[in-house]
């Protein structure tokens, strides 16, 4: 017989969640891959940068697995949230990279055409103007987004059917980039499939990637993690969906 729901859940409200790692899902949880390889494509471009920033690092992680060697000469990040802006100041800080606290509703505090490469991984937000100003003439923002209709069947067991929100959806965010003045040169969307093989990885997921059902917590959510445990018991897995985007935009303009 499988663990009883309470300890599941117990267990899952007790785990840390900072940092944008996610081995305490290892065996419990799987996320299908885009094919395009974010992390690699970092790999190929920060060498030819001299001047970088990685918007919304979270805790650094995937900066870090980059490795020091293909880092430009200057590499900044910004981070928003403090647990998150020390666990990246441990994992990028001792490669050279310089960590700077900034709120992501706020306007980047850099100056115009301070970098040659703006990267992101799964912003929470995007302001396009932002990044359009601190591009230098010729600069290039590549990034991988969280697309729209992301982990939907599982945020409609909680929330019922909602209305898709434009709000992710790749054509949009396109054509916002082109709005503040970037050229869009890649854009590419896959949806992709997660499985939770116990109802501790729900509450886990849910804990940290907070936009899939705001405002979630076990008490209020209980009635519905139980069904949901329920029925993985009796199935054997809760199959949702999501989405990611490759998106890369170029400032017009020769380099300065």
């Amino acid at each position: 017989m499988g663990r009883s729901f309470d300890d599941l859940v117990e267990e899952a409200e007790r785990a840390p969640v900072d940092g944008w790692r996610f081995d305490w899902l290892d065996g419990r949880a799987t996320e299908e891959r885009p094919s395009w390889g974010y992390q690699r494509l970092l790999a190929d471009r920060l060498p030819a940068a001299s001047r970088a920033l990685d918007v919304q690092t979270g805790g650094g992680e995937v900066l870090a697995g980059v490795g020091a060697a293909s880092l430009p000469s200057t590499m900044v990040v910004t981070e928003g949230w403090p647990p998150n802006v020390d666990r990246a100041a441990a994992n990028v800080g001792p490669l050279g990279v310089h960590v700077v606290m900034a709120a992501d509703d706020q306007p980047l505090p850099f100056a115009r055409a301070s970098f040659d490469l703006v990267t992101s991984r799964h912003p929470a937000t995007v302001h396009w103007g932002e990044i359009a100003r601190v591009l230098e003439p010729g600069g290039t923002y590549l990034a991988q987004h969280v697309g729209g209709g992301a982990n939907v069947e599982l945020a409609e067991h909680f929330l019922g059917a909602t209305a898709p929100s434009e709000r992710r959806d790749h054509a949009v965010e396109a054509a916002r980039a082109r709005r503040a003045g970037l050229d869009v040169v890649q854009l590419r969307n896959e949806r992709l499939q997660l499985q939770f093989f116990d109802i501790g990885a729900v509450v886990w997921f849910l804990r940290k990637v907070i936009w899939t059902v705001p405002g979630f917590t076990v008490e209020r959510h209980r009635a519905r993690l139980r069904d949901l445990h329920e029925q993985i018991e009796r199935d054997g897995v809760f199959r949702s969906s999501t989405s990611r985007t490759l998106i890369e935009a170029r400032k017009p303009g020769a380099p300065t």
